[in-house]
């Protein structure tokens, strides 16, 4: 028992919290609940928990603030729950540094198996290991040790998975990376979630470092294929093959 992942659910629905206590405890999973925002403050300083699922729409502090409250200090995975699925919630989840979001009404299994892909990269140290490398391209820089991000200059604070996924683009430029290897190498080879969630962060990425997010030249989509950060040469080959996956 002393050994099970604890996670810290944030939720306000009676139903959700009782169907979700169960069948997380079933799975091997110690289940603490917080019913608003403040609570889930507290129970995080409290138990330390290895993920929190964490619903949007709470009572007083929203997930989104306490995501933000938590990110300040921690990095531990948040899957955010939602009840809603456009694009602008899934992009104000992920800019305020959620690892991954579900929508209700969501099927237990899909929700454990997310889970328990989160925890296995957490606990592979799936973090890039390039302490003292520094990326140049272009007038993009990151430093890896200090996740430092320069971009024309200025200095950028990246939420996690995008910080990655720049890092995973520019350490690749000129090459074509697949959908595929980029969810692969971002999110995990077992990543059940949607697809989009990689369309998002480029989203974002480029609202960022391009100098018109609606006419990027760095961050290039290969139609039918996948994305590629364009190297500082002008002179790169269009048909650069895609990355080996």
């Amino acid at each position: 028992m002393a050994n099970q992942p604890v996670i810290l659910l944030v939720e306000d629905e009676e139903s959700y919290i009782d169907a979700l206590d169960v069948g997380l405890s079933r799975e091997g999973f110690t289940v603490v609940v917080a019913r608003d925002g403040a609570e889930a403050l507290k129970r995080f300083e409290e138990v330390n928990p290895d993920l929190i699922l964490l619903d949007v729409m709470l009572p007083g502090l929203s997930g989104l603030d306490v995501c933000r409250e938590i990110r300040l200090k921690s990095q531990v995975p948040i899957i955010m729950v939602t009840a809603k699925s456009s694009e602008i919630d899934t992009v104000v989840g992920l800019e305020v540094g959620a690892d991954d979001y579900v929508t209700k009404p969501y099927r237990l299994r899909e929700l454990v198996a997310r889970v328990r892909a989160v925890l296995r990269r957490r606990s592979s140290h799936e973090e890039p290991e390039l302490a003292g490398d520094v990326v140049v391209v272009g007038d993009c820089s990151i430093d890896v040790e200090s996740r430092e991000v320069v971009v024309r200059g200025e200095t950028l604070g990246l939420p996690r998975k995008e910080f990655e996924l720049l890092l995973l683009l520019m350490e690749n430029a000129g090459r074509v990376l697949t959908r595929s290897t980029c969810i692969e190498r971002v999110w995990g080879y077992d990543y059940v979630g949607d697809t989009k969630t990689l369309d998002v962060h480029v989203k974002r990425l480029r609202s960022k470092i391009e100098v018109d997010p609606g006419e990027p030249t760095r961050i290039l989509t290969v139609r039918g294929v996948g994305y590629r950060f364009r190297s500082a040469k002008s002179t790169e080959s269009r048909g650069t093959p895609p990355i080996n996956e």
